[in-house]
């Protein structure tokens, strides 16, 4: 609750004022001060007389003006408590805040538990005329109890049954306890009389205790926590706890699924044997004496492991084809709780016996026109072992001539390549023999044999040239290229067979081959306006070793062109302030090489140092982006050298040289925060915010530069930043009339990189919690349904309103009901029936009368001030504690307003818990609609009330309409009190629609379909 301090009138304060002044001041002591009203302590917190004082309180006392800091030590306030008849002085630190003129005084240690302690602020406190306080301020509080420590939950819980033999028995605290008190003689199992052995921790509020063995089947256990052990504050629980469980009966465990499956036949020689159990196995209790495989009585070698429910036999060698084989898992297998199999499981399968096959080779089997570089391959039906795969079992021969080469295997495929080329128009035989075999160790039944026939041979030629023959204006930097028709032999592609002559002179390059096209790049530019002639001789070679048939010869001119130049720079010569991320720029007058364009040739120097940077080209422009920001008012020199040149190879004339000069940073600074500093009534749920006066780096704005305290004690949130505001939302609501300082320390900088100049500090204060004032209907609290001035409306058979339905429309605009307490009809038919229990009000004509319609304009009127009096405006600080849906929450007592306008319950019930407390309110603020329900024969939606929460006690404030359970059924409560109507289920619904409320409409009507309106009692 917010509390306002009284105020007296200016002229009291004036005249006062006056009598001080003529008095002579305020002086205690011998100095000489300036006579003026004296100092006084206006607020201590804890309030004098306070109970149930927070053992870590915070002591604070607030003056009526500003202090003197200088006279503010540690001699001048005093906390203290009496030991019997002495005087104990608490130990602390004091300080004080000049913006909220308070004095803190933090305890070094925790206070003691229900205690009183006595304040004082001392009169050699003065203020900054140096007027000091009269009297000693003296004010007292009492703290808090301290409460034992309760088992909140255990694990089994009281009277389970079925239990787990290998159970560890947990019991969790409601607060953090001292695990050196957990011992056998404080937690203590037992069966009967007879203590159960086990070892005993503790961690993180819960206490664990594990049996040394498992327990007893179907056996009743007890478990004791004794007041022997303590928290850490050393308080021990108030009684013994004690609780019973029951453990299971024994159930035997047994094999549910095995790989190979019994009776499986074609399974593979590798194959890991596998057996799947019903529940978990002791794995000590699965090796090679309870998990065996025979082959008829000789007993398989292998390793035995289990992870999860299987257990696993791996064979030391392959299977063998065609063979049956017996698994076995006897009853030495155990599951964890160590009870057997209860038979021992048997199963059968066979191994597979089928030969493998060549399905294909390359070349086929008949092919003609084979290249001569051809590498033979050889396809399987099966995986084969490529230790099976050699020489020996791969062969290539021409006649009886074996061919040299080299054999692989990957996948299915074997492959042989031979060491060099094949002979021209010659038959080749390839064998695969009966020596390769599959995985599974089977070899091919029979040596598998084809033939192919090698090509004619024909002489390469070249098939086109770059720069063409006779081409004219050819870069200087150009590299002559020439195609081949055939893919030529790389060790003949060489400056030996590829020569480029300017007249008699060769000119100077390196020669490389790919593909199918020879290179030569010139060790320089070549020579501008200049015939050359390029030579490819005859003693180039294709991949078969069949040369040229001729040398290949063709000419081409270079162009003459006029240098380039730098056309613009960015920064321009001799620039100021240039930002300290600059990435610099030259522009020349024509297409420059982008090769020649490097960190070589495109430099950038602070003095003698070297810039680092990245140099790139586009179109005409060349940019140069440094590795790191550039230092602050620095100097700056840009260079690009005459080893620049333009695409036909012609370089700048001389060296292009530019300077400018980067900025001078300013520190940023924080222009603004909300809330502002010294705010108070700040929300609970207030996400903390701070405007910089430029963009800063946002990896510098976090938790460590960004934070909030609540005296002492850091709050816990996330940090964001966007735009140049950082924000600080707070994990959960803030405390209510509590002081927080948020701090934006000198770790943040800008996007230059450039700091705060100092911390930036400011606080403010929440807002006290509101008390909801009970909401008051007046005389419209009797009506059930009220239609404003347009009436309401029943389209179902099974209406029933407990309760008075009203409008100050004329009756005849209220259909489908009639009055149980007169038995007047309005407008019924078989297809629209509507009872109401306690009058139907309206204006005339009859039934409606001059009389009916005076209490109808009443509860019109009462119902507008109880509506005006759940608004906003009346009622502030609502929170949207679901983003407008309200489904699946479960809400305390309280003010809630849509943020987007719209309330919806949609996704489940809204739970109300009015928390032990029967008069607590639920006020729901909505400026648009309120939708309950979706659509679909399952789509009604309900609100639940808990713990004490009453219909009578929601109220619904609604700006627009309200529709309610469209699809019909549904608990719907509280007072909805809507501007635009009210609506319930839709014509033809049959199931019933539930109103624990009042549904009350202050202009349009309201209408309803088999709907039961129960009107709560005030």
């Amino acid at each position: 609750m917010k509390t306002k301090v009284k105020r007296f009138w200016m002229s009291a304060v004036l005249t006062s004022l006056l009598i001080t002044i003529f008095i002579g001041g305020c002086k205690k002591d011998d100095f000489d001060e300036i006579p003026g009203l004296c100092p006084q302590v206006e607020s201590t917190n804890p309030a004098n007389g306070a109970t149930n004082v927070p053992l870590d309180q915070i002591i604070t006392a607030t003056f009526n003006e500003r202090m003197n800091p200088a006279t503010i030590t540690q001699s001048s306030f005093e906390l203290s408590t009496m030991l019997g008849t002495t005087k104990s002085t608490v130990a602390g630190t004091l300080s004080y805040n000049e913006s909220d003129t308070t004095l803190r005084f933090n305890p070094t240690t925790p206070l003691a538990s229900n205690t009183t302690y006595t304040g004082t602020v001392k009169t050699n406190v003065k203020d900054l005329r140096g007027n000091a306080l009269q009297t000693d301020y003296v004010w007292s509080f009492s703290t808090s109890a301290i409460l034992n420590p309760q088992v909140t939950s255990t694990d089994p819980a009281n009277n389970a049954t079925g239990v787990v033999l290998n159970k560890t028995i947990e019991a969790t605290f409601n607060m953090a306890m001292d695990p050196l008190t957990f011992t056998a003689s404080t937690f203590i199992v037992k069966n009967g009389e007879t203590t159960v052995p086990g070892a005993i921790s503790y961690d993180e509020g819960t206490a664990f205790f594990i049996p040394s063995n498992v327990l007893s089947a179907n056996t009743l256990y007890t478990a004791t926590l004794t007041s022997g052990i303590k928290n850490t504050e050393g308080v021990t629980l108030q009684n013994n706890y004690i609780w019973t469980f029951t453990t299971g009966s024994t159930i035997a465990p047994k094999v549910i699924s095995t790989d190979p499956a019994n009776l499986e036949t074609g399974v593979i020689l590798n194959k890991i044997v596998t057996a799947a159990f019903s529940m978990q196995m002791d794995p000590s209790t699965i090796n090679a004496s309870t998990f065996t495989i025979y082959n008829g009585v000789s007993q398989v070698a292998g390793t035995v492991s289990y992870s999860g429910t299987t257990a696993s036999f791996t064979p030391l060698i392959p299977l063998l084809p065609n063979t049956i084989y017996t698994g076995t898992i006897t009853s030495g297998a155990k599951n964890v709780a160590g009870i057997p199999v209860a038979n021992k499981y048997v199963w059968r399968f066979t191994t597979l016996a089928t030969a493998p096959t060549v399905i294909s080779t390359d070349p086929a089997n008949g092919a003609t026109q084979v290249v001569l570089n051809k590498t033979v391959t050889a396809t399987f039906s099966v995986p084969m072992n490529p230790w099976t795969i050699t020489t020996s079992t791969f062969t290539l021969k021409q006649g009886n001539t074996i061919i040299d080469g080299s054999v692989s295997y990957n996948g299915t495929t074997a492959t042989f390549k031979p060491s060099g080329l094949l002979l021209s128009n010659t038959v080749y035989t390839g064998t695969i023999t009966t020596g390769a075999e599959s995985e599974a160790g089977i070899a091919l039944t029979e040596n598998y044999v084809w033939t192919f026939t090698t090509g004619v041979i024909t002489a390469p030629s070249v098939i086109s040239t770059d720069p063409a023959d006779g081409a004219t204006g050819v870069l200087l930097d150009k590299t002559i290229t020439a195609t081949f028709s055939t893919p030529m032999d790389p060790l003949t592609m060489n400056s030996s067979t590829y020569i480029v002559r300017n007249g008699l002179v060769p000119v100077a390059g390196v020669v490389t081959y790919g593909g199918s096209t020879i290179s030569f790049n010139p060790t320089g530019n070549l020579l501008p306006g200049t015939v050359y002639t390029a030579t490819i001789t005859n003693a180039a070679m294709n991949v078969a070793g069949v040369p040229m048939a001729n040398n290949y010869v063709w000419t081409f001119t270079t162009s003459s062109t006029s240098a380039p130049t730098v056309i613009f720079t960015d920064p321009t010569n001799n620039a100021v302030g240039v930002v300290l991320n600059k990435i610099i720029t030259a522009t020349f007058s024509e297409v420059m090489n982008p090769l020649t364009l490097n960190s070589g040739t495109f430099t950038l120097r602070d003095g003698a140092n070297s810039v680092s940077g990245m140099v790139s080209y586009a179109g005409t422009m060349a940019s140069f982006t440094p590795s790191d920001d550039l230092l602050p008012g620095t100097l700056y020199t840009a260079t690009l050298t005459t080893e620049v040149t333009n695409a036909a190879g012609v370089s700048l004339v001389a060296d292009y040289i530019w300077t400018f000069t980067t900025e001078t940073p300013m520190a940023p600074l924080v222009i603004s925060t909300d809330p502002q500093n010294n705010a108070i009534d700040v929300a609970l749920n207030k996400t903390v915010a701070a405007t910089f006066n430029m963009d800063m780096d946002p990896l510098t704005i976090n938790t460590s530069t960004f934070t909030l305290y609540q005296g002492t004690n850091m709050v816990d949130g996330i940090v964001t930043y966007s735009g140049t505001t950082a924000s600080f939302n707070p994990t959960g609501d803030l405390l209510a009339g509590l002081t927080y300082t948020a701090t934006i320390t000198t770790g943040a900088m800008n996007t230059s990189g450039t700091p705060l100049e100092n911390d930036y500090d400011w606080s403010f204060t929440t807002e006290s919690e509101v008390i909801i004032i009970t909401v008051d209907l007046g005389s419209a609290a009797m009506f059930g349904a009220f239609g404003g001035n347009a009436g309401i409306t029943n389209q179902g058979i099974n209406t029933v309103i407990n309760g008075a339905i009203g409008t100050t429309a004329a009756s005849t605009l209220v259909t489908g009901f009639h009055d149980g307490l007169t038995g007047d009809v309005y407008t019924e038919t078989p297809l629209n029936v509507g009872l109401v229990t306690d009058g139907i009000y309206t204006a005339p004509p009859f039934p409606g009368t001059a009389t009916t319609e005076a209490i109808a304009i009443q509860g019109l009127l009462d119902a507008t001030d109880a509506y005006n009096s759940i608004s906003p405006a009346s009622m502030p600080g609502g929170i949207d504690p679901g983003a407008g849906e309200l489904g699946n929450l479960t809400l305390a007592p309280g003010v809630y307003m849509s943020a987007s306008g719209t309330f919806n319950i949609s996704n489940g019930p809204l739970t109300l818990d009015a928390q032990g407390d029967p008069n607590a309110i639920f006020v729901f603020q909505t400026a648009a609609g309120l939708t309950v329900g979706i659509a679909g024969p399952t789509g009604a939606r309900s609100i639940n009330l808990i713990n004490g929460a009453s219909a009578a006690n929601v109220f619904w404030y609604v700006g627009s309409a309200a529709t309610i359970n469209a699809a019909g059924g549904g608990i719907m409560a509280g007072t909805i009190i809507s501007m635009a109507g009210v609506t319930f289920s839709t014509p033809g619904n049959a199931v019933q629609t539930v109103l624990n409320g009042r549904a009350i409409s202050l202009v349009a009507s309201v209408t309803m379909v088999n709907t039961t309106v129960n009107v709560p009692a005030e």
